[in-house]
């Protein structure tokens, strides 16, 4: 690992789940980690996007919750198949990382439809395609139409979905469901032990939604370990 950083740094400001409170995050930059380094960080609760890597250190706060799915054990539940019969029409695609103005337009499509953001192709391009850790991309088509991409990131033992994007005129496909259940049978299927969904926020409904996959582990701050569901 090259650490572009000497140290780790912090930083205060305001949340960005829970707006009127302070928060704090530890961070670092770095590149070429390998998967065994990089399997090593999402273990302790660790996320990145490019080269910065990032956690929350609130103090008492803790309401951001690292969260995994047992890949060998998941199985969907009634909704999540009804998601996936409805788009059995939509081929998957893993690929290595590589650029496309087609992936571009898609993250621009979304960004602005869900976040009222303009995007610049830079910033994407920085985002996603410039990577410090091995990685992939997952594709999903319909009737040959490039109309979602995934940004995953690949360890020893896991895959961590890092980023979904897809057209905003597809919404109607669950599309977000569908990639989580289609890149945990992927992990699967390549042996691999967890799917990591990033951080699990019980309060906010974009981020709660995680703790609808099962089987799952949830990562205690104050014991640092990994605590599986209790259904």
């Amino acid at each position: 690992m090259i650490l572009l950083e000497e140290s780790r740094l912090s930083y205060f400001g305001l949340c960005p789940y829970f707006q009127e409170e302070r928060c704090r995050f530890e961070y670092f930059y770095a590149r070429n980690l390998d998967d065994g380094e990089l399997n090593d960080l999402l273990m302790r609760g660790w996320r990145k996007f490019g080269m910065y890597y990032f956690r929350p250190e609130c103090g008492r706060c803790r309401r951001c919750i690292p969260i995994r799915i047992l890949t060998q054990e998941f199985v969907p539940t009634k909704n999540q198949r009804r998601v996936m019969k409805k788009c059995s029409r939509i081929a998957v695609r893993f690929n290595e990382l590589a650029y496309r103005d087609e992936i571009f337009e898609i993250y621009r499509d979304h960004s602005h439809h869900r976040f009222g953001r303009e995007s610049s192709k830079k910033d994407f391009i920085d985002a996603f395609y410039t990577p410090s850790c091995p990685s992939m991309q997952s594709e999903y088509y319909l009737d040959g139409e490039l109309i979602a991409v995934g940004f995953i990131d690949a360890s020893i033992e896991s895959l961590s979905s890092v980023y979904f994007v897809y057209k905003a005129r597809h919404e109607q496909y669950r599309l977000g469901t569908n990639s989580v259940v289609k890149e945990v049978e992927y992990a699967a299927f390549k042996g691999m032990k967890y799917y990591y969904l990033g951080y699990y926020i019980e309060d906010i409904q974009s981020m709660a939604y995680k703790n609808h996959f099962h089987p799952n582990e949830k990562f205690d701050w104050e014991r640092q370990k990994w605590i599986r569901e209790q259904r």
